[in-house]
């Protein structure tokens, strides 16, 4: 699924589901560097990022797997 991440004015790292018009905070992530590991929702749902730099910038629209079902 399309998923935007990026991060508010407070620092705060969001994704965004434009399908589902869903925006939920990060409120885990597997890595420290994001890129290349799993990322849990505030809604619960655990989302699988692809590998990238370090230096990624945000905002930016990936491609992200859901891990776990509703």
């Amino acid at each position: 699924m399309k998923v935007m991440m990026r991060r508010n004015s407070a620092g705060v790292l969001s994704a965004y589901v434009p399908k589902k018009d869903l925006e939920e905070p990060v409120v885990a992530q597997e890595k420290p560097g994001l890129w290349g590991g799993t990322v849990t929702l505030g809604n619960g749902w655990v989302l699988s990022l692809p590998e990238m730099a370090e230096t990624t910038t945000l905002p930016i629209t990936v491609e992200a797997k859901k891990l776990v079902e509703d």
